[in-house]
């Protein structure tokens, strides 16, 4: 068979599958213990220093913790490029499944190629374990009973942020919104925390994804005289903004930014001259305890720049491991999407970075949460020493309660 393929993403993927010399895979019987990883990401773009490469490495240390190939396991990964386009990412997973054997698309940050890819491994009982998207879309209306969502979601950072933000007096908003599928969650789920805390929305307006100038967006917002201008972007859109919000000197005439999706990457970006005072929330950091501190600094000793891990390429790790975990309950790789997820949510989460969980019948990774503010620089002890921990968001408020979800899974 002759294969063509075309553009960027693809020549990254066939790239990838060379390097690991990985080829075609025979049918397999019940006890096959071959298993192909493939990590969906932005590589170069926007999201590359949050996911990315990085992201990549992370898997591959978690196939490697996993001791599986010492057991006889064989198992492989590739990666592609999505570009942030849902059109090349699902080519790209749709090549992978129907030719190269992938059983599990892994990573996909964007939540228009999750939202896409999610349907396609509906489609194909294949799975999408997500760490890189937000969108809550995933484990509500479009759920489905081949995708799970590991790390975070707009619910969380909306309930974290916008509720904290609002009862300590940012009582009106306006919101600079990426114009996508993310941007729309969160900045819906974030309006909603915001009023029924009593608070007003007194505006917004979108951008396009990945844009350099905000000069305009920015003054819209100082004119809207809000009290938080929260920004529902994320990676070098937030950077971006809060770098020319700075600038501008808009937190110096009194409003307050609220960095409605941040990581450790970005605030390493930005530097702590301008980022500190930022409220934000995340489920995983890398100096919480003993176990995440161990976990980051082997992650960092092999990453690019040396970077400590974000909270997704985290999510990625560990949701890895607990799918390594069930493939081995199940006796081997059954390629079944759908069995092998349903046996996912059936087993406790359990793993150094995220501790005791539970994956939902939604697909929703059940975990806690935590509020956390950038430190002033002279609060920084060490290099990557950047949070003070706020507050602990419990795992049931940290997720939307299944009473009031429309994911299709669910019996009410």
């Amino acid at each position: 068979m002759k294969l063509i393929f075309a553009g960027r993403s693809a020549a990254l993927f066939a790239l990838a599958a060379f390097e690991l010399g990985i080829g075609f895979a025979a049918p397999a019987s019940a006890d096959d213990k071959v298993v192909k990883i493939g990590v969906l990401s932005d590589m170069a773009s926007l999201y590359a220093d949050i996911n990315g490469p990085n992201t990549v490495m992370a898997v591959k240390m978690a196939v490697e913790d996993s001791g599986l190939a010492a057991k006889g396991w064989k198992i492989g990964v590739i990666s592609g490029d999505h570009q942030n386009k849902p059109d090349v990412g699902v080519s790209i997973a749709r090549q992978w499944i129907d030719t190269e054997q992938v059983d599990l698309v892994d990573d996909t940050p964007n939540s228009g190629v999750a939202l896409a890819v999610s349907n396609l491994v509906k489609e194909k009982n294949s799975i999408l374990l997500n760490s890189g998207a937000a969108s809550a879309d995933l484990t509500g209306k479009a759920c489905n009973a081949n995708t799970i969502s590991y790390t975070y979601d707009t619910y969380m950072l909306a309930h974290g942020t916008g509720n904290a933000l609002t009862k300590a007096g940012g009582d009106t908003w306006f919101f600079i919104t990426a114009d996508y599928a993310f941007g729309a969650a969160l900045e819906r789920d974030t309006t909603a925390v915001v009023t029924a805390d009593g608070g007003k929305v007194l505006g917004g307006i979108k951008h396009p994804l990945n844009t350099s100038d905000f000069s305009s967006f920015l003054l819209q917002a100082q004119s809207s005289k809000a009290k938080v201008i929260g920004l529902a972007n994320a990676g070098g859109d937030t950077t971006n903004t809060i770098k020319q919000a700075s600038e501008f000197g808009i937190t110096a005439g009194g409003q307050k930014l609220a960095a409605l999706l941040l990581f450790i990457n970005d605030v390493h970006s930005l530097g702590l001259k301008t980022a500190q005072g930022l409220t934000f929330t995340e489920s995983f950091y890398w100096d919480l305890n003993d176990n995440t501190r161990a976990w980051s600094k082997r992650f960092a000793e092999k990453a690019n720049n040396h970077a400590m891990p974000s909270m997704n390429q985290a999510g990625n790790y560990a949701g890895i491991m607990h799918y390594l975990k069930t493939l081995v309950a199940l006796g081997g790789n059954p390629h079944d999407g759908a069995k092998v997820v349903a046996k996912m949510k059936e087993i406790p989460t359990d793993d150094p970075l995220f501790g005791k969980g539970s994956l939902r019948a939604d697909g929703r990774h059940i975990i806690p949460a935590y509020l956390f503010e950038v430190k002033k620089p002279e609060e920084s002890k060490y290099p990557w020493d950047y949070y003070k921990l706020v507050a602990t968001i419990s795992p049931e408020d940290a997720a939307k309660p299944l009473a009031s979800s429309d994911c299709p899974l669910i019996k009410k």
